[in-house]
C-alpha cells in the first residue's frame, strides 16, 4: 500500500515561509542543502504528526546574478489543510503577525489564509465553536 510522505511547495523566501508555518504551530523536522543542485529542502510538520510533512523547496538564485525564478498560481496547487484547537485564537495570532485572513472563520469552523508565496491554507476547527465577533461579520479579503 502507498504511504503518504509529504506535500511539496516551492517558496521564494524560506525564512518568511518558515515563520508563517511556525505561527501555525509546525516545526522544522529536517533540512537538506544541495550545493550542486543549488536548492534547499526544509520539511515541516505538526508536533506529534511528523508523518504528515510539508516540503518547502527553495531554489537558490542563479549564480550569474540574474533574477530568481518567480512562482505564481499557488491556487492551482489547491490547499493544505490543518485542524486547529481554537480557530479564533489561531486567526488572531496570524493577524497579529501581519497575515491576512482571506476567508474568516465566520461559522466558527473554517478559515483560509495564504503563505508568503500565495499557497492557500485551510484551517479547520477541531469540533465546532459558536460564531463570534469580530469573525462573524468579517468579509472575505482577496482570493482563498
Amino acid at each position: 500500500m502507498p504511504k503518504y510522505l509529504h506535500t511539496m511547495i516551492r517558496v521564494k523566501d524560506i525564512d518568511a515561509t518558515l515563520r508563517f508555518f511556525e505561527m501555525l504551530g509546525l516545526k522544522e523536522v529536517r533540512r537538506f542543502d544541495n550545493e550542486k543542485g543549488r536548492f534547499t529542502l526544509v520539511f515541516v510538520a505538526a508536533p506529534g504528526d511528523e508523518d504528515a510533512q510539508v516540503e518547502l523547496t527553495y531554489n537558490w538564485p542563479p549564480e550569474d546574478g540574474s533574477a530568481a525564478e518567480t512562482y505564481s498560481g499557488g491556487r492551482n496547487f489547491g490547499h493544505l489543510a490543518y485542524r486547529v484547537e481554537n480557530i479564533y485564537e489561531t486567526c488572531q495570532r496570524l493577524m497579529d503577525n501581519g497575515v491576512t485572513i482571506n476567508r474568516p472563520p465566520r461559522d466558527g469552523h473554517m478559515a483560509f489564509v495564504r503563505t508568503p508565496d500565495g499557497i492557500s491554507i485551510e484551517l479547520l476547527q477541531d469540533g465546532h465553536l459558536e460564531p463570534a465577533e469580530p469573525w462573524a461579520s468579517m468579509p472575505n479579503t482577496g482570493e482563498w
